[in-house]
């Protein structure tokens, strides 16, 4: 797995967490990478990516204003503040070589990690 996340758990409303993904056994620094989410009966969903150069992100509506994604050398991060029960989900850190621009759309990537759990309890 090239891809490995990091800092998931449970959290109630309002709270925050920060999840990390670290690139392994290869570099990242060239790709496009992005957070998705799947929730327990829900498809997959993008929440937010980030520029090669980090120079550009892109966010899904319903985390504007609340999640930041950054990145350095090999890692990417996504801070989520003011967490809601509907953010539970587990989240995926995935990377592409293909395209230029953040996609929203999980095809264009072409690593993924294996996810990690984020619970929002009310």
């Amino acid at each position: 797995v090239p891809l490995v996340e990091s800092g998931g758990g449970l959290v109630q409303a309002g709270g925050s967490l920060r999840l990390s993904c670290a690139a392994s056994g290869r570099t990242f620094s060239m790709h496009v990478m992005g957070w998705f989410r799947q929730a327990p009966g829900k498809e997959r969903e993008f929440v937010a990516g980030i520029s090669s150069n980090g120079g550009r992100t892109n966010y899904a509506d319903s985390v504007k204003g609340r999640f930041t994604i950054s990145r350095d050398k090999n890692t990417v991060y996504l801070q989520m503040n003011s967490l809601k029960p509907e953010d539970t989900a587990v989240y995926y850190c995935a990377a592409s070589s293909r395209i230029l621009s953040v996609s929203r759309g999980e095809y264009d990537y072409d690593y993924w990690g294996q996810g990690t759990q984020v619970t929002v309890s009310s």
